[in-house]
């Protein structure tokens, strides 16, 4: 009888460890032109669970028209890469940079909120994800995978059309703590998607952020190459221009002379815009599959940069903040998909 017993424990234990992990938890928002897929925010269990990107509203899939706009960027994800790296056809994405869809990342000074004052084993703040220990006097770097002291208290509410994720978070040791809101909202019987934020300060220190949009951009899952087209309102000029073999500018255009592969990149910060937020308008183009995503704001752009490999195509625009204890700072972005047939949205 001892013996039958062991055997079932081993035989229970096997079961238990053989069993597939839990998916992460998701959520489904549609109108009448649109159908998203949201990733939820869990420490333990998240999609995304890096100390790098916003953990609210991270867009798994948006579909229109037949067109998938977002999706995996990368093959399989490890915890020891840095940021991405490539394995063979692998692309390989590290904790920090395995999110998907429109990520936001906050920073300060190229840092986080109080990670330049914070001792070794103290505590500083990423906007969207929580209190993260600094362990040791190295520099910041957003690929590091920080550990996670306190998540706050994140809440998340459902409607058929939209999601809002509130994130409420406090550092006594540092002097920073927020009330963060952000809504993804689906405008009625219109392909446009909304994302809302609302950044409240509830410490006792100002909070001078920047924040920028990855917009990690994969549609239909079509290679990055000539039959994309980007397209902004005013005039590129560039310090650093791409490589020309790859791709160039073209008076407010940027093209693609041929298709991105193996380990191809174009990465570049560009000027021109003013400080209107009208020059915050991003057309990017697929003319194989004639679809496109155009992309607004209601600030203006403080600086704006192109990242694209051969999986997918960002386009990065940043906007400023600075919050002092009991203001609140606004702002949204307005994403619109649409199809050549049907003509670019206005």
């Amino acid at each position: 009888m001892l013996v039958t017993g062991i055997l079932a424990s081993l035989l229970n234990l096997s079961g238990l460890l053989n069993q597939a992990p839990a998916p992460p938890p998701q959520a489904e928002i549609y109108n009448s032109q649109v159908r998203m897929k949201l990733y939820l925010p869990d420490a333990s269990n998240g999609f995304y669970r890096g100390a790098r990107f916003d953990w609210a509203g991270v867009v798994a899939s948006l579909e229109y028209q037949g067109h998938n706009f977002y999706g995996p960027w990368f093959t399989r994800t490890d915890p020891k890469v840095h940021d991405f790296t490539y394995d063979g056809p692998d692309i390989v994405a590290g904790s920090g940079s395995s999110i998907t869809g429109p990520a936001e990342e906050f920073s300060t000074n190229r840092a986080a909120l109080g990670f330049a004052e914070a001792k070794p084993g103290g505590t500083f703040i990423k906007i969207g994800v929580g209190v993260l220990r600094k362990p040791d006097d190295a520099s910041y770097s957003p690929f590091t995978n920080y550990k996670l002291v306190d998540p706050g208290k994140w809440t998340v509410s459902k409607t058929l059309d939209s999601i809002v994720f509130t994130h409420q978070l406090s550092d006594p040791s540092s002097g920073y703590a927020y009330l963060y809101t952000k809504t993804v909202r689906l405008i009625k019987d219109k392909p446009q998607m909304l994302l809302e934020h609302s950044l409240t300060n509830t410490g006792r220190r100002t909070i001078q952020s920047s924040v920028y949009n990855h917009n990690f951009l994969v549609l239909d899952q079509q290679p990055t190459g000539p039959d994309f087209v980007i397209t902004v309102p005013f005039q590129i000029t560039t310090a650093l221009p791409p490589d020309q073999v790859l791709a160039e500018i073209r008076g407010n255009q940027i093209v693609y002379r041929k298709r991105l592969e193996n380990q191809d990149r174009v990465f570049f910060a560009m000027q021109g815009f003013g400080s209107n937020p009208s020059d915050y308008d991003i057309r990017i183009e697929n003319r194989k599959t004639r679809a496109g995503m155009r992309i607004t704001a209601d600030r203006p752009l403080t600086r704006l940069v192109l990242w694209s490999i051969r999986s997918v195509l960002s386009m990065e625009p940043y906007i400023g903040m600075s919050i002092e204890p009991g203001r609140t700072f606004t702002w949204q972005y307005t994403y619109s998909p649409y199809t050549l047939s049907g003509g670019s949205p206005r």
